[in-house]
């Protein structure tokens, strides 16, 4: 299956690393394992896909033995160190507005899932929703992020916060004994339309700790910058787009992909140069996401996949994998 675009943050993602490697686990192969790269992780400001970050919360599942590990993230990590959202939320005067921003910001640290708040009397709701096709796991994705909000909110404002209810969009765990610690003493219903966590309103109007306005402007314009480049496609996400909607059977030549951009093809090509790329290498980056993906799903073969791919033989797919991986497609699926 073609993966979506939707990306998370790198900060993000170094925060759950951080969090596995407390456990003693090595996290330079875990990476791997999903097509990720040290290299690609040292860009505070840089993007992974959802998709990987799924098919990594799978991976330390499986070597933890522990599936209720994103419950207790908030309590790994240090909660208002999530990048740039995090330093527009830790200069908010209040939790009210706090809670606004993140709102407001959530694509910058994640655009598979949008958060809102609203207000009904004494109750603030903050709901939690997923709009991303690549969200395979719901209850990791829905464990983690209230795990990582209530943290959060206790480290902004210095108050042991708590919840009154909680709500979870997926099915009643068979043993909910972390649930219940983490998020003591608040009711807990799943099996709900939404995830939502409800608060006593009168908690939005605590100060943040050492706010300052100075610094809240600069990096709300960081974000807004942020967000702004997430809403407008660069060149080389559109080509990458266009790659994964042609490859099925074919090789995406740079002519095709030029034409459906209505571009020149000397132009793309300039353009992808000015944007520290070229053509050759993002069909490369395409192809190898998409066969780690693919390798992962045990009903597809491996000529499958190089069809899939457009490669127009199975060793040509199976020569490039290795040369992407130094793994043959065969022991990266058993190693997975």
């Amino acid at each position: 299956m073609p993966t979506t675009n939707d990306t998370l943050s790198v900060a993000s993602i170094n925060l759950i690393l951080f969090a596995v490697r407390q456990q003693g686990i090595d996290t330079v192969p875990l990476i791997q394992t999903i097509g990720i790269t040290p290299e690609q992780l040292s860009d505070p400001d840089g993007r992974v896909f959802i998709w990987q970050i799924q098919a990594l919360w799978q991976e330390i599942v499986k070597i933890t033995g522990d599936p209720t590990i994103p419950l207790k993230l908030g309590e790994l990590i240090n909660p208002v160190a999530i990048g740039v959202l995090a330093y527009v939320m830790m200069h908010s005067p209040t939790l009210g507005r706090a809670l606004e921003n993140l709102c407001h910001y959530q694509d910058v640290a994640c655009e598979g899932i949008t958060t809102t708040g609203q207000l009904t009397g004494n109750q603030y709701i903050l709901s939690l929703h997923i709009t991303s096709a690549d969200i395979r796991y719901p209850d990791y994705t829905y464990n983690s992020e209230l795990s990582v909000y209530l943290a959060a909110m206790r480290a902004l404002t210095g108050v042991p916060i708590t919840a009154k209810e909680i709500w979870f969009a997926y099915p009643h765990p068979t043993d909910i004994q972390e649930h219940e610690r983490v998020f003591s003493p608040a009711k807990l219903t799943f099996d709900t339309a939404e995830t939502a966590m409800i608060l006593d309103a009168s908690l939005l109007d605590l100060p943040i700790l050492n706010a300052s306005p100075t610094l809240s402007a600069l990096f709300e314009k960081h974000a807004s910058d942020v967000l702004d480049k997430l809403k407008t496609p660069s060149i080389s996400s559109r080509v990458k787009t266009e790659i994964v909607t042609i490859m099925k059977g074919e090789e995406p030549t740079l002519a095709t992909v030029a034409d459906r951009l209505a571009i020149g093809i000397r132009t793309l090509q300039l353009r992808l140069k000015e944007a520290g790329t070229s053509y050759q290498l993002l069909l490369d980056e395409t192809r190898k996401e998409l066969a780690v993906r693919h390798l992962r799903e045990p009903h597809l073969s491996t000529t499958d996949i190089a069809y899939l791919l457009g490669f127009a033989e199975p060793s040509v797919f199976f020569r490039s994998f290795k040369k992407w991986t130094g793994q043959t497609p065969g022991a990266f699926r058993m190693a997975s």
